[in-house]
């Protein structure tokens, strides 16, 4: 099975990661994606992330009505900070008969060269890049690679960040969120 990984804090994860997601699940060569719930990411402050299982929550209540959509949870018992380069060798060990490819965003690409080991990373590995307005350029190292593709994804600038302002200015962002998750967030009173 083709497997695409998905990373982020989903922080919390919104209508922007779903629609990505399900256009790579459905428009792609990918079987399945699986949100990979990070723990921690190396160059992001730790002090803004919900705890680890109400974001896992907030991902299983989003994709329970995707078959293709899975949530994972396999770097929380990883140590802390974790690379991908290490989830990706752990994934392959632990499921020898899937073939796992990274998604990210074009603005992941162009900093993709100061990723720990990212040369094993490509070396084994597919990328599926989706579009994302940015200004750097990418490293030209990454032009017409063999292993990187380019998708034609919807273009989403909704990001996780604005939605947490929101909510704490006291916007309604309830059309931005899928309904379980705004259910969630409503209920357990989050980034208020």
């Amino acid at each position: 099975m083709k497997v695409g990984l998905y990373f982020g804090s989903f922080n919390p994860i919104h209508i922007g990661h779903l629609v990505i997601a399900n256009h790579l699940a459905e428009y792609s060569d990918l079987d399945q994606i699986w949100f990979v719930v990070t723990p921690h990411n190396p160059f992001k402050k730790k002090s803004s992330l919900l705890d680890n299982y109400q974001r896992l929550e907030m991902v299983y209540r989003a994709t329970k009505d995707y078959t293709k959509l899975k949530p994972c949870d396999i770097e929380f018992n990883l140590p802390q900070p974790n690379y991908t380069v290490n989830t990706l060798a752990y994934l392959q060990e632990k499921h020898p008969d899937h073939e796992f490819s990274l998604i990210m965003g074009e603005d992941n690409l162009k900093s993709f060269h100061k990723w720990r080991n990212y040369e094993l990373i490509l070396e084994n590995h597919h990328i599926y890049v989706y579009p994302r307005i940015s200004k750097n350029k990418i490293e030209t190292q990454f032009d017409d690679h063999k292993k990187i593709h380019h998708i034609d994804a919807p273009i989403m600038e909704l990001s996780s960040t604005f939605i947490r302002h929101a909510i704490k200015a006291g916007k309604n962002i309830k059309p931005m969120l899928p309904e379980f998750v705004w259910e969630y967030l409503d209920e357990m009173n989050f980034y208020k």
